[in-house]
């Protein structure tokens, strides 16, 4: 089993195990509550917005947020890691960079490969033009693209993107209660858990 293959089997397993953690033992303030919820919102946004432009295996996506960066979902995701990291603490954006670097680096890689065999011709040009990660300022434009007709609500509502605003607000709920009641979470687990 290669590495790649290793990652794409951890990515989901650990991404819930630290997001678990992440909910048990964060203790926001009030002010990286703030911060960090605004930089996890523009991640969720981003994804949403990707998710209306992708026909997965049918078309090569170059527009939207594709003409800024050749992975806005993965890019997405980091910003809504990165921005609860801010809120519980700045220092678990190195945890961040750490899990994206080793779990998401070899699955981007690997989809990749898959993309150029799939459109060879038009993924050369894309990905001369396109960064890998970190957006272009300004969106590329295709010679020939296909277009499509722009964000799709179909394509957003297909890819149950909606369910990453949903746990992004059902999240900044749990840490405001937190950040408000001063409550450690430990303990109200606990309680829920046992009664007592």
């Amino acid at each position: 089993m290669t590495y790649s293959e290793v990652a794409k089997r951890l990515r989901l397993p650990l991404g819930f195990l630290l997001g678990i953690s992440y909910l048990v033992f964060a203790r926001p303030t009030p002010l990286t509550l703030a911060v960090g919820g605004l930089i996890a919102l523009i991640g969720v946004i981003i994804r949403a917005w990707a998710s209306g432009h992708i026909s997965k295996n049918e078309r090569l996506a170059t527009t939207g947020p594709y003409a800024h960066t050749r992975n806005p979902l993965y890019f997405g995701s980091f910003l809504i890691a990165a921005g609860f990291a801010v809120a519980a603490h700045w220092a678990l954006l190195l945890l961040v960079v750490a899990f994206f670097a080793f779990i998401y680096a070899p699955t981007m890689q690997r989809e990749r490969a898959n993309i150029a065999e799939r459109f060879p011709e038009a993924y050369e040009a894309y990905a001369a033009n396109v960064p890998v990660f970190v957006p272009r300022p300004t969106p590329w434009k295709a010679t020939h693209p296909d277009d499509g007709d722009g964000f799709s609500l179909d394509l957003y509502l297909k890819h149950g993107e909606w369910k990453a605003g949903l746990t992004f607000l059902l999240v900044m709920a749990w840490l405001i209660w937190v950040t408000k009641n001063g409550v450690a979470a430990v303990w109200l687990i606990h309680r829920l858990v046992t009664g007592v």
